[in-house]
């Protein structure tokens, strides 16, 4: 089974890497981006066959190791759970 792990900063946090994406997107003529925020993207392939069971996991992986819970949030998507 698998899950997807999105990872976002929290509103209000700095993103120094963001705003370095958005001067470059301005000085390719892209004027119009106004703001750019900066996350990550994981892919967990899990030996689960119980969607809430991977879910649980899943979270308990982001609170434990994958996310930094002072400046970051995280949503976890697994088929079949709400």
């Amino acid at each position: 089974m698998q899950a997807r792990v999105y990872v976002t900063l929290k509103p209000g946090v700095l993103d120094p890497q963001g705003n370095a994406v958005r001067g470059s997107l301005e000085a390719l003529g892209f004027s119009k981006v106004q703001d750019v925020r900066l996350g990550k993207y994981l892919e967990i392939e899990l030996a689960e066959t119980d969607p809430m069971a991977a879910r649980a996991s899943v979270e308990e992986m982001c609170r434990r190791l994958l996310v930094n819970p002072v400046v970051e949030s995280f949503r976890v998507d697994v088929p079949g759970t709400p």
